[in-house]
């Protein structure tokens, strides 16, 4: 539920990680870009990189050390495959992780693909006061992922709380 008050627009940047992907069919990226967009988020930067962790732990760091970017969203590579990666990339970055994510996330896919739902490895943290998202890579995962849980939390006016109204206690020591 959302209180009325003004709306605070955050710079999200947007990660798909694919060995397949080009700009011109990356359709979980294109999902994510609009539903921020059209929450009133700014889009920060969009990039396509391979399974490769140490690419998507160079790209992530990159923002997570920009002061501008507030939260970054990933797509793809958290399957079980050999090539699958980025929860393993992105892991050694997070402060803390947020481990209720990723267990809401598979409960919430669970309704729409039923047992499939135990091969995403979703997460989310907190690296440098900036939020991670990681979801996986299908355009339906990343509308369940942004519909369901991302887009409340990343308005302040959710109540009775939400991950926005933390940022300016992220980098307490």
């Amino acid at each position: 539920m959302t209180e009325q008050a003004e709306f605070i627009p955050l710079n999200i940047a947007v990660l798909t990680v694919s060995d397949t992907r080009t700009d011109a069919d990356d359709t979980s990226g294109k999902v994510l870009v609009e539903r921020l967009q059209k929450a009133g988020h700014r889009l920060a930067e969009k990039v396509i990189e391979p399974d490769d962790i140490y690419r998507i732990r160079a790209t992530l760091s990159r923002w997570i050390a920009d002061p501008q970017v507030q939260a970054v969203i990933t797509t793809g590579g958290t399957g079980v495959t050999g090539r699958d990666g980025t929860p393993e990339a992105i892991e050694v970055l997070l402060d803390k992780q947020i481990s209720g994510f990723g267990e809401l996330f598979r409960v919430l896919s669970y309704e729409e693909i039923k047992t499939s739902s135990i091969q995403s490895r979703a997460l989310a943290g907190v690296a440098n006061g900036t939020y991670v998202f990681c979801l996986p890579g299908s355009s339906g995962a990343c509308r369940t992922g942004w519909d369901k849980l991302i887009e409340a939390q990343l308005d302040h006016r959710t109540r009775p709380c939400n991950l926005v109204m933390l940022m300016p206690r992220l980098l307490e020591r």
